[in-house]
């Protein structure tokens, strides 16, 4: 009978009804999603080169669904590189202001970088450069420029321990001490990426920073 037909189980029309539609990703969802799986893939030994085919296959998505979120790969870098700025210059402001100026302001300044890499290890190699070789030479101008505005807050801290030190030249000795401190984030980024992720960029760094602040 058509109706006991109908109502059947295994009636593909039962079957269809039952398979809940797929949802769509809210706007801006979607973009956030490809940027974060781009950023757990550089997580992996190796993966410094990262094709768009692969991040659509981890995503179980065409590549021309990546495209319509971003013209170019380079654009994907550039919103990691958007998301390390704002979260590491916001953290910086907060310290500037809750922190007098002086070695502590700086020593957390270190500190909160070095633990910004830690916890997440994909846009470590941002940071170094190691993901971006391959890439728009412009991408690793931008990491450069963050790492002067870093070298620069850093500089404008110490700048206070200086003076009150009763230095000769404040402005040489406080730039002098951000290059280094500068320097030591960068090599403790880039061993950490060299590494694997095994040897912490925070290792023993009290210590140092009390021989060098």
């Amino acid at each position: 009978m058509p109706d006991a037909e109908l109502s059947s189980p295994d009636s593909p029309v039962v079957q269809e009804a039952a398979t809940p539609p797929r949802k769509r990703p809210k706007p801006g969802e979607r973009r956030v999603q490809i940027l974060q799986a781009l950023a757990t893939m550089l997580e992996q030994p190796g993966a410094e080169r990262i094709t768009t085919a692969a991040l659509a296959a981890r995503l179980d998505v065409s590549e021309a669904a990546l495209y319509r979120h971003f013209a170019s790969k380079a654009q994907m870098f550039e919103g990691l590189i958007e998301f390390i700025e704002q979260s590491v210059f916001t953290l910086v402001n907060q310290i500037g202001e809750r922190e007098p100026a002086g070695g502590a302001q700086a020593a957390k300044t270190v500190a909160m970088l070095l633990q910004f890499a830690e916890k997440n290890p994909g846009m470590t190699r941002v940071m170094v450069g190691d993901a971006l070789v391959f890439e728009n030479e412009r991408l690793q101008q931008r990491m450069n420029q963050f790492f002067d505005k870093i070298e620069s807050a850093l500089k404008q801290s110490l700048r206070g321990a200086v003076d009150g030190e009763g230095s000769a030249t404040p402005s040489l000795d406080a730039q002098v001490r951000a290059s280094l401190l500068t320097s030591f984030v960068l090599g403790r980024l880039q061993r950490f990426a060299r590494s694997g992720f095994k040897r912490a960029p925070s290792e023993h760094l009290d210590a140092c920073l009390a021989r060098m602040i």
